[in-house]
């Protein structure tokens, strides 16, 4: 089997090009460039059935990230797997705003405290380090295989966090923070969008009845945890806003506004402790 008919017949059995490429590159170790380039070369058996397998498994709903092991997010390579929902780029908006608040009204923090509720592969946490190296970043995951990919993440980037399990401020008992980020589960329970998201954990997605149940327990502990004047941001479904609103001005908070990715989908929304 040649490069190009490798990469027919995963457009036949229903791949897009990109994804094609993407896993035929994979298999073979290749760049896309060269893909292109060798179009008539013929593949060895070990990386034909490696791709076949893979097509397969994309075929079949699973993500590309977890079938290639890593996800760009806000320009940082992260390792993933089923442990960790696969990073998006909407969620790049909620860290846009984190940071924008760290170089604006919390500039003057020599050293602000910020946590990433839920991290995950870390990909929040880890993009904040980033962008602020003077923050003090930690990161909570109540599951045990997520938190360790965040560190593994960490330790591969060079940038240095705090990693604590436990579920949401429980994992920080004794810390108070000036930015709080979550990208918690809020899909509602039943609902159809979560056939389409079997293969993630689903611990990470359903968030309930109506999708709210995390950021509820989140609000309702952050006045234990947050420093006068801090910040509470999450990410939420794109009808959530106006709720996710109303539970944060309930909660006491100020300055509550959202801000829409970049689709034009009201994403986030947030608020400033008094």
């Amino acid at each position: 089997m040649t490069v190009g008919e490798a990469l027919a017949q995963a457009r036949a059995s229903g791949l897009d090009r990109l994804d094609a490429q993407l896993l035929l590159g994979h298999a073979t170790g290749r760049s896309r460039a060269w893909l292109v380039a060798h179009d008539g070369d013929a593949l060895d058996t070990a990386a034909a059935q490696a791709y076949r397998a893979m097509v397969a498994r994309r075929a079949g709903g699973e993500p590309l990230a977890y079938l290639v092991g890593e996800k760009e997010f806000h320009g940082l390579p992260l390792a993933v797997g089923p442990a960790v929902l696969v990073p998006r780029p909407d969620t790049e908006t909620l860290v846009d705003w984190g940071i924008e608040l760290l170089r604006g009204p919390l500039a003057g923090i020599a050293a602000p405290a910020v946590v990433d509720l839920g991290t995950g592969s870390g990909a929040i946490a880890l993009a904040v380090k980033h962008a602020v190296p003077r923050a003090d970043v930690t990161a909570t995951d109540a599951s045990a295989a997520a938190l360790a990919t965040a560190a593994a993440n960490a330790r591969r980037l060079g940038l240095e966090i705090a990693c604590r399990a436990g579920d949401w401020w429980a994992a920080t008992p004794a810390r108070r923070f000036h930015l709080a980020l979550a990208n918690p589960p809020y899909i509602a329970e039943g609902d159809p969008h979560l056939d389409a998201l079997r293969h993630e954990p689903p611990m990470a997605l359903a968030g309930g009845p109506d999708g709210l149940d995390a950021i509820r327990a989140i609000v309702a502990g952050a006045p234990s945890h947050l420093e006068p004047g801090a910040w509470l941001v999450f990410e939420h479904g794109h009808d959530q806003a106006a709720a996710v609103a109303g539970l944060l001005r309930t909660g006491g908070f100020a300055h509550v506004a959202s801000r829409a990715d970049l689709a034009g989908i009201t994403r986030c929304t947030g608020g400033r402790r008094p």
